[in-house]
C-alpha cells in the first residue's frame, strides 16, 4: 500500500519519529528489513530530543508519510546554499521493499525544489553499506568522491568498525 498522505513533522512527532528511525536503521538482532546498519553501529540512531532540535533548526523540516493516518516513513530535508540536504530517510521495517522509501524520498526532492528552490540535493550513507549505495544510485545520485569520517559527536551511535566512514552522494534536480 503506497503513502496515502504527506505532511511536515511537529515537536509532537518527535517520539514517533525516533522510535521510527531507531526500528529502521538499529533494530535488535534478528529483526526484519533490509536496510539496518545494527551490524555496523551500535546504539540508538536518535532520540526524540535530537528529533526536536532537528526541527528547531532554521530551514529544517522532517517529511512524515502515513499510511491511513499510520506514520510509516520519514526524511529529513535541510536547505544547504543553493541544495538541500536529505537524511534520516526510513521506513517501517514491517513494511519495507513496497516502495514507500522511494516514494518518500521523491516527495523530500519535490519538496526541496519547491520549497527551498533547490538545484541538487545531497546526502551520506555508510561507505559499508553497498546496498543501500546501489539503492541510490538507482535513484540518479552519483558518488562524489568525498568521504567523511564516522560522526562521533554527533551522538548517533558508536562505530563497531574502526575503518567505517561515510561517503557523500548528490544528485541534480530537475524540474
Amino acid at each position: 500500500m503506497p503513502i496515502d498522505t504527506f505532511r511536515t513533522a511537529t515537536s509532537d512527532d518527535a517520539d514517533a519519529i525516533a522510535d521510527l528511525v531507531n526500528r529502521a536503521y538499529r533494530p535488535p538482532p534478528g529483526a526484519a528489513g533490509w536496510t539496518h546498519e545494527s551490524e555496523l553501529v551500535a546504539g540508538a540512531r536518535i532520540d526524540a530530543a535530537q528529533v526536536r532540535l532537528t526541527l528547531a533548526q532554521d530551514d529544517s523540516h522532517i517529511l512524515l508519510g502515513l499510511q491511513q493516518a499510520r506514520l510509516c516513513a520519514c526524511v529529513n530535508v535541510v536547505a544547504d546554499g543553493d541544495g538541500c540536504y536529505i537524511g534520516m530517510l526510513a521506513v517501517d521495517p514491517a513494511i519495507q521493499a513496497g516502495g514507500l522509501g522511494k516514494q518518500m524520498l521523491a516527495h523530500a526532492e519535490q519538496f526541496a525544489r519547491q520549497h527551498f528552490q533547490a538545484s541538487y540535493c545531497h546526502m551520506t550513507v555508510l561507505s559499508a553499506r553497498p546496498e543501500l549505495l546501489a539503492y541510490y544510485l538507482r535513484r540518479g545520485y552519483r558518488q562524489t568522491g568525498e568521504y567523511q569520517p564516522f560522526p562521533h559527536d554527533a551522538n548517533a551511535g558508536t562505530p563497531l568498525r574502526a575503518d567505517l566512514q561515510i561517503e557523500v552522494l548528490s544528485k541534480t534536480l530537475t524540474d
